[in-house]
Formats: structure tokens, C-alpha cells, sequence
């Protein structure tokens, strides 16, 4: 049930799994980034933006993804430049996947949870 006091201070309500993922894509704003982004103790930069813009455009052209690897590898090869897996575990050091898709309002993979996988911490 939404919380009507956050309509009135401005904040919205926001539908969300248990773990904090957005259920409607639809919810999703650059302002609803920034405030998952420091929920996870993470400034955006433009680096990051370009990760987020990335796996909403590829959301868009594939739709969810299935597993993990199915982000990560096409993240890896389009960062391949700026380090890679590296660069984005640098960026999102809880899981590129995790992550990003997280702060991008997208579905995420339930194999990307899996704190063995995909984690700089």
C-alpha cells in the first residue's frame, strides 16, 4: 500500500521486492538512481551513468537478462578500454551486476546474489 505521506514530501512511493529492486520499470527516474546509488553508498559519476545507460539499453534491446554472466560479459567487452571487469568492480564494488542493474531500476539476476559471485568486497 503506498505511504501517502511520502506524495506529500515529494518523495514518491516506490514498489520494491525485499531486496530493494524496483518492481515496475516504469518507477525508474535518474532521481530514483541517485537515491539507490546512496542507499548502497555510492556517488554517481559519469562513468557510472555510462554503466546504467548500458544495461538499460541493453534491457531494452534483449530484455531481462537470465543469468549473471549473460550482463557481465557484454559490460566486460564494452568496457574492455577502461579495465574491464576491474574498471566496473571499481565502479560498483558490490557487484557490476548487482549493482548497476539495481541503481538502473532493471530486474536482477538471481544468480548475481550469490555473494561468491561478482564482489569486490
Amino acid at each position: 500500500m503506498p505511504d501517502i505521506l511520502k506524495f506529500i514530501v515529494g518523495e514518491g512511493s516506490l514498489e520494491q521486492d525485499p531486496a530493494g529492486n524496483l518492481l515496475g520499470l516504469g518507477e525508474w527516474s535518474e532521481a530514483i538512481a541517485r537515491k539507490l546509488a546512496a542507499d548502497l553508498g555510492i556517488q554517481l559519476t559519469p562513468e557510472h551513468w555510462q554503466v546504467i545507460n548500458f544495461l538499460r539499453d541493453h534491457h531494452r534491446m534483449h530484455g531481462p537478462a537470465q543469468h549473471a554472466r549473460y550482463l557481465l560479459e557484454p559490460l566486460e567487452e564494452k568496457f574492455a578500454a577502461q579495465g574491464g571487469r576491474k574498471y566496473l568492480y571499481l565502479l560498483f564494488p558490490g557487484g557490476a551486476v548487482t549493482q548497476a542493474s539495481k541503481i538502473a531500476g532493471l530486474p536482477v539476476p538471481q544468480d548475481s546474489v550469490d555473494s561468491s559471485f561478482g564482489t569486490a568486497l
